[in-house]
């Protein structure tokens, strides 16, 4: 028997699940007759069609689309389950994030949703921590924007530690501290990074330690591809506030994380004012890694993009990638066998006979760690090629 965390199935209207029995594996609103009455679909119609994820199924057999922060809608992505005539629950949500099992979300439903769409997956950065071990002396990392703590859960699994961050949504903050287990300083802070007395909790925690590496991610929605460039919009402005922290604590490394829409936002001026910025506090900044999370054994097809800094002239380059599209992790290595909902079905926690149907989710039942899924998938890999 083991506990099984926030494995919730959003609710469904008449509507909805009238129109999700029409929905075969890998379909979408093109697979709803018009007889299913519904104005928004008209009007996706109307416009000459839209995305092809809209209403979309899942595949068991290819990953996941990006998980994000509205996953809990029918409509505004390829969200519903390849079997089960529902979404994804939050749990199934989270796996293919891939967060650990026991790694519990706290807060309201809404926000558990963000938490999740919202974080770097933890296999990520675990990838990109390894890339980066032989290039630090100490374990010990700072971790601002730290959101529901994906990145620090990455960096955890390979060896970094956390001794400081920040995160101003109280919900985030308290699924942080209550995963990370080594949140009981003062140097973890719910609030404003742009506040003064909030960054000198941070450095005056920090200087008890010899942090190497930085890290985080800003918030996005400034850079959405989705959207426009607002050079009024504060949240743009907020990596001035990463800049200043780099500059006060020096680490050898930071590393900060954004949506890839960053690269081209004011015709690429923005990312080139961003890369300034760091050069002026004496930083050295590395070509922008472009990473794909399926390429390093996330079931979800997830690009994000980094940027490197070094306090010594010197190029880091991104991992290698582990997977091709061949190889990927599936929707099915990810969430098959959990226990079946109808929509609006789920308890936070539940006792359950758990049985892993893969590699993968052997990693996520703590059975193997992080680098021990690695290895044996990329051996398989080698012996099938």
């Amino acid at each position: 028997m083991m506990l099984l965390y926030n494995h919730i199935a959003p609710r469904f209207s008449k509507l909805e699940l009238e129109m999700v029995q029409h929905i075969p594996p890998g379909g979408n609103w093109q697979d709803i007759p018009e007889s299913v009455p519904s104005q928004r679909l008209a009007q996706i119609r109307r416009n000459g069609g839209g995305r092809t994820t809209y209403y979309g199924r899942l595949r068991w057999n290819k990953p996941s689309y990006t998980i994000s922060t509205y996953f809990n809608r029918m409509g505004n992505g390829c969200h519903i389950h390849p079997e089960q005539n529902r979404l994804i629950s939050i749990r199934e949500g989270a796996r293919l994030q891939s967060f650990p099992d026991s790694y519990r979300f706290h807060g309201s439903k809404a926000s558990i949703y963000k938490q999740i769409g919202n974080a770097v997956p933890p296999l990520l950065g675990f990838v990109i921590a390894s890339s980066l071990r032989h290039r630090i002396r100490s374990p010990y990392f700072v971790d601002l924007f730290a959101g529901a703590g994906g990145l620090s859960e990455g960096f955890r699994m390979g060896g970094l530690t956390p001794v400081a961050g920040i995160e101003i949504d109280e919900s985030f903050f308290q699924t942080y501290k209550k995963n990370l287990g080594s949140t009981d300083g003062n140097g973890f802070v719910c609030g404003n990074v742009c506040e003064a007395r909030n960054q000198k909790k941070i450095v005056d925690e920090s200087s008890s330690f010899d942090v190497d590496v930085i890290a985080g991610g800003p918030p996005c929605q400034g850079f959405s591809l989705a959207g426009w460039f607002n050079p009024s919009d504060l949240r743009n402005q907020l990596f001035k506030e990463f800049v200043s922290m780099v500059a006060h604590l020096s680490p050898k490394i930071f590393i900060l994380e954004n949506v890839l829409g960053m690269l081209s936002m004011d015709k690429g001026g923005f990312v080139r004012k961003m890369i300034s910025e760091f050069e002026s506090i004496g930083y050295y900044v590395s070509m922008p890694w472009k990473l794909n999370a399926a390429d390093y054994g996330v079931p979800q097809l997830r690009k994000r993009v980094f940027l490197v800094g070094s306090s010594q002239r010197s190029e880091f380059l991104p991992p290698s990638p582990i997977f091709d599209e061949e190889h990927y992790a599936t929707v099915k290595d990810a969430i098959f066998g959990l226990p079946p909902l109808e929509p609006g079905d789920g308890e936070d926690s539940i006792e359950y006979n758990l049985e892993a149907h893969s590699n993968y989710q052997r990693f996520l039942m703590g059975e193997i760690d992080a680098e021990s899924f690695i290895q044996i998938q990329s051996t398989k890999l080698i012996v099938k090629n």
